[in-house]
């Protein structure tokens, strides 16, 4: 469980990039959106703001290596608005399976690295403009009822199998649903416990 605009997320990626990679044949990957910040065209608080910009910097600490492009706090409006970056993860997703992990890199280093506002419909158009997408149908399946639709169920699940925090891990064996702690820096600990609950 994820969402795109998640910076603890964004620490976790190479890592999890790892563990994907070394999972066994037969486990499939899910990303479930978990939607952190509902709509919302109000600013950022100046306290949420500085409280995001510190938690970067823990991040930095516990995550050697996280790069994060401290500009944008200067030159952009933050909002506290996660789910059109989910949306748009879903309508990639709609319109190519593939695609899906691409766009929500192109999110992440819109927003990490090159200081742009995904909370902001034009930023999010950009990023599926540089994954070659058809931005009609990308236009059209964002802003559908459908869209919705799944970002509201993929909430409503990640809450019933008990996530509390992004991101998080999950594995379903046989109908039950098993945690797995999230180690930032080791994929082997996540794999051997995954492997022991297979």
């Amino acid at each position: 469980m994820h969402d795109p605009m998640c910076s603890w997320c964004w620490a976790f990626r190479p890592v999890w990039q790892i563990v994907k990679e070394q999972l066994p044949e037969h486990v499939s990957v899910k990303c479930l959106l978990g939607g952190l910040a509902p709509d919302s065209l109000r600013p950022m608080e100046p306290e949420l703001q500085q409280h995001i910009q510190k938690n970067w910097r823990t991040i930095q600490k516990r995550v050697p290596g996280t790069p994060f492009n401290f500009e944008f706090w200067q030159v952009c409006a933050p909002r506290r608005s996660t789910y059109p970056a989910c949306r748009a993860v879903i309508a990639a997703r709609a319109q190519d399976a593939l695609r899906e992990d691409a766009m929500i890199l192109a999110i992440q280093q819109a927003y990490y690295l090159q200081a742009r506002n995904p909370s902001d419909y034009e930023v999010l158009i950009a990023c599926a403009q540089s994954l070659d997408l058809d931005l009609k149908r990308f236009a059209s399946d964002y802003n559908g009822s459908d869209t919705e639709r799944q970002l509201m169920h993929e909430i409503r699940l990640s809450q019933n199998i008990g996530v509390h925090g992004f991101p998080s891990l999950v594995l379903e064996v046989d109908g039950s649903f098993h945690s797995v702690a999230v180690d930032y820096r080791d994929a082997e600990r996540m794999l051997s416990r995954i492997h022991h609950l297979l």
